[in-house]
Order: C-alpha cells, then sequence, then structure tokens
C-alpha cells in the first residue's frame, strides 16, 4: 500500500453569488496519478489554485505526508514540493529556455550549471530540450516541454497538471504519458485535469468527480467508460453529435493563394493558401498551436487585410473588407482567445452580445443602442447554449471558460452566418458541453451555412469534418475526405510528417 500524499478534508471556498467549492475532500497517494474530473464550473480551477496557494479556502483543511499544509503563496507551495504546470504557458518568447526556468527559481544557478541541468532532466524524463533555444522558436509541444522541465527542477512530491495536452498531438501525448508514468513510478503524484476522457481512462489510476462545487462520486477510470465518466460529471446521459452526411451545395467561401506575414514578432506567416468551403460544409483544419491558426482567422474574419483576390465570399472580393463588412456580407468568426480577442473581459454579456450581433441582430436604431433588444439578445443565447451566468448583466471575466465559449459560439451561431470560422471551438470544454457546441456546428451546416472549423481535438475534427486539411508553418496540406482518414493519419499530418503539398479544392 502507497502512502497517503496529500489530504483535503472540507475544502469550502465562496464568491458573491456562487460557492465554487463546497465541503470537497479526497486524497492523493504517492505514485498515483489522480484525476480531477467535473463540468466547466464545477469548481475544479478554484480547488487546485487553493491547493497550489492562489487562492486561500474560507473553511477545510489540508495535509500534506501528514503535516498541516495551507500555503499562502505558490512560493510556500513550490517549497513544499507542489508544482504546477498551467494550462496556459507563462513564457517568455524573447528568452531563451534557460532564461525562462531561471525567472521561476528563487535562486538560480550560474546559466552554465542551469543549462546543464535542464539538459540532464529533460533527457533523463524523455523531453529533450536545447536550454540556449529562444522560446519564440519552439514549437507548443517544445514549450510545454520548458514548462514541465522547470517544474521537474524543484523535484516535487506533487505535480499538478492543467489540460496538459490541449496542444499535442496524438504522438506527442504518447511521449508526455511516458514521462508521466516515469515520474508516478518514482512516487511523484499527479494530479491531472483533462476534458479528454479517453487520454483519463488510458493514464489515470482513480478519479474525483465534481458537480456545482461538491465532490459526487469517484471511480477507477479503466474500469468505467468515457461516456460513463461524462454522464457522472452532467448528472445526466446526453446525445452525440448527429448530423454528417449532408449534401453540399454552391461555393461560399473561396481562398485562393493568401500569404501574409504575422503581425507579431514569433507569429507564423501564411503561405500560399488554397481551399473552398461549400454551403453545407464543415472543412476541418487541423494543426498544432502555432502554426499560423490565429493568422489564417484574422485574415478570413478581415482583422488583417488580404492581397486582392485572395479570399472570396459566395465570388465576390472581400480581401480589402474589415470585419463590419464581412460580417453584414454573412462572414462571421470566433477566435480561440476568449478574453480579450472574442469576447472584452469587463463588459457584460449584453455588451459583449452588442460587440458582434449589431449589424446582424439589429441592435442599433439611429446610432443609438437598443439596450433592451441587446439584453434580449444576450439571454436568447444563454438560454440556447446552456451558460451558466446569474443573468446578461455578469461581466464576461466572471464566466468559467467553458461557459464564456459556449456564449461566444452561440453568439455568432445565433446570428445565422452564411460562413462561420470557429478557431478551437470546444477548447477548454467539458464532454456535454463539447457535444452541444458541435451539434451547434452541425446544425448550422445542415441550415445551409458553410463552417470551417479550425482544431486541435482529433475527437472534434473526426466527428465534425467533412473533409479535413492541416495547417503546418503557414502552409496547408491536401485536403481529404474526413471519412477516410484515421486519428493517427490526422495526427501525423498536424505534425508535418506528411509531406505538404498545397491543393487547391
Amino acid at each position: 500500500m502507497t502512502t497517503t500524499l496529500l489530504e483535503i478534508e472540507g475544502l469550502t471556498k465562496g464568491y458573491p453569488g456562487v460557492v465554487a467549492n463546497d465541503d470537497v475532500s479526497f486524497s492523493i497517494r504517492e505514485g498515483e496519478v489522480h484525476a480531477l474530473l467535473g463540468e466547466n464550473g464545477a469548481g475544479k480551477s478554484t480547488l487546485v489554485k487553493m491547493i497550489y496557494g492562489l487562492v486561500r479556502p474560507d473553511a477545510g483543511q489540508m495535509h500534506l505526508q501528514g503535516s498541516p499544509y495551507r500555503p499562502a503563496e505558490p512560493r510556500a507551495a513550490r517549497a513544499a514540493g507542489v508544482a504546477m504546470v498551467f494550462q496556459h504557458f507563462s513564457l517568455f518568447e524573447a528568452l531563451s529556455v534557460a532564461e525562462n526556468v531561471a525567472l521561476g527559481m528563487e535562486t538560480a544557478p550560474p546559466q552554465r550549471q542551469l543549462a546543464a541541468r535542464i539538459r540532464e532532466v529533460s533527457e533523463t524524463y524523455g523531453l529533450p530540450l536545447d536550454p540556449f533555444r529562444t522560446v519564440g522558436d519552439l514549437s507548443a509541444g517544445e514549450r510545454q516541454r520548458v514548462e514541465i522541465v522547470r517544474c521537474l527542477l524543484q523535484e516535487p512530491r506533487l505535480l499538478i497538471m492543467d489540460e496538459p495536452t490541449s496542444v499535442l498531438t496524438p504522438q506527442e501525448v504518447d511521449i508526455l504519458f511516458q514521462t508521466l508514468r516515469k515520474l508516478a513510478a518514482e512516487g511523484v503524484a499527479i494530479l491531472y485535469i483533462s476534458h479528454k476522457l479517453d487520454e483519463i481512462r488510458a493514464l489515470c489510476d482513480h478519479a474525483t468527480i465534481l458537480r456545482q462545487g461538491r465532490n459526487v462520486g469517484t471511480c477507477v477510470p479503466r474500469e468505467t467508460s468515457a461516456r460513463g465518466m461524462a454522464e457522472m460529471m452532467v448528472g445526466s446521459a446526453f446525445a452525440a453529435p448527429e448530423g454528417r452526411g449532408r449534401a453540399a451545395g454552391e461555393v461560399a467561401l473561396d481562398v485562393s493563394g493568401l500569404s501574409l506575414a504575422s503581425p507579431r514578432a514569433f507569429g507564423t506567416p501564411l503561405r500560399n493558401i488554397h481551399f473552398t468551403v461549400r454551403a453545407g460544409e464543415i472543412l476541418g483544419i487541423g494543426g498544432v498551436a502555432g502554426n499560423g491558426q490565429d493568422e489564417l482567422l484574422a485574415a478570413l474574419s478581415g482583422e488583417l487585410a488580404s492581397p486582392p483576390g485572395a479570399v472570396r465570399l459566395a465570388g465576390v472580393p472581400v480581401g480589402a473588407s474589415g470585419p463590419a463588412a464581412r460580417r453584414r456580407a454573412g462572414l462571421l468568426a470566433a477566435p480561440e482567445e476568449r478574453l480579450g480577442h472574442a469576447a472584452a473581459p469587463d463588459m457584460s454579456l449584453t455588451e459583449n452580445a452588442l460587440l458582434t450581433g449589431a449589424q446582424r441582430e439589429g441592435l442599433l436604431s439611429r446610432g443609438f443602442v437598443r439596450w433592451g433588444a441587446a439584453r434580449s439578445f444576450a439571454r436568447r443565447v444563454i438560454d440556447a447554449f446552456d451558460v451558466r451566468t446569474p443573468g446578461p448583466d455578469t461581466a464576461a471575466r466572471a464566466l468559467s471558460g467553458g461557459n464564456l465559449q459556449k456564449f461566444v459560439i452561440g453568439r455568432e451561431v445565433l446570428q445565422r452566418p452564411t460562413v462561420l470560422v470557429a478557431n478551437q471551438p470546444t477548447w477548454g470544454v467539458d464532454a456535454a458541453a463539447a457535444a452541444a457546441i458541435r451539434q451547434a456546428l452541425l446544425d448550422l451546416a445542415a441550415q445551409g451555412a458553410a463552417v470551417v472549423c479550425i482544431s486541435q481535438d482529433l475527437d472534434e475534427l473526426m466527428q465534425v469534418s467533412d473533409r479535413f486539411c492541416a495547417l503546418n508553418e503557414g502552409r496547408l496540406s491536401d485536403i481529404r475526405p474526413a471519412s477516410e482518414m484515421s486519428v493517427e493519419e490526422i495526427g501525423l499530418m498536424m505534425g508535418g510528417a506528411h509531406g505538404m503539398e498545397v491543393a487547391h479544392v
């Protein structure tokens, strides 16, 4: 029998109008990979923030190796042997790997000594890194290695991982899992948060399920189906998305010879992109983060001007048109970054609904905002997409990431676009919410819209796409029928291991 490493007893944390964690208790053993599961807004993030010292609990207690544990800040958690790899990378792109690692250390050794240690640890755990490479030149998978190695240099007893595979190809996931199993074999406990339930079944020894802030049960993932775990999370059954096999209509979006420099210092330029999407069709575009997805969405949405004739909507060139003009014409977009790009954090949901829906929903009259109509539109989005929020006057930043994602996608879908471009539409969203969003995209295509789904989620691409291609270093692969492809083939294409050739379909 292994020893209990972390014991959590009755942890409770409330915020105005909501109890994020309500009397949560469970334990994690040494050498165990323990999953923390739950819907968006179930309280997972608040719980791990209390373990890592970012949030102070209102009630309850924790014990680490039998001693009281109540970290006042992350520095205290790290000193106690608790490390965390966050979902969003906290790296400076202009600095080297070693410089980034040094910034996370209380007392960093000389650069040469640190570089040798980085090489030693990264190679020991199968995550080789060049300590002198600039982070801005690394792939998403390599950047995650930096985050993990930075934690491993602390020799942690508990490693918390939040959605660690969201930017990885299947091949990179295999490497990560080998590393985590090696750490567990050495006695390190791992608290693993993910919405990818098949990964949970493959990796984790036990799972704790949260629902509405409470611990509603535990299970052994290997002995529980993915659907069974999902239904434990939501408290009921839900249907898998249905609706492929539609007949495609006329060409709605035609992209030809699209080449653009990235406006960001470490961005990826687009290189001679060609594709078409027909009415009633969903084109899936896969790719590991940082291969030009943001630039492609910006070029299609109008945030970046395109070369003459490179982007046509129903045969009409729109390359010189901005986002407002393209929206009027029926081309809508939902970007990946929820806060700051898709939604203004400090604005209410009503105000955020107004930002993109003003024209198509008739929310303006002679230059004045029709606030009643705007609030009604926001309420329709909330109701149709089951957005968990006190109401349309709630600030966007007050929502959990998954609930804000549902609002962003719903806001665009309900405007009845001719073409919808969605980048990472179910990123960070639980299984039930992901199924609902994917069904909304399928329904939108069934109503005659053309949909471009840019995603790193292979299950998503397989579920919704009629045709598939991959974006790698700003180049687009051949476009193929999704029904003819396996998950392994898609993963290889996303990683660039397929002899990328540009196709004009």
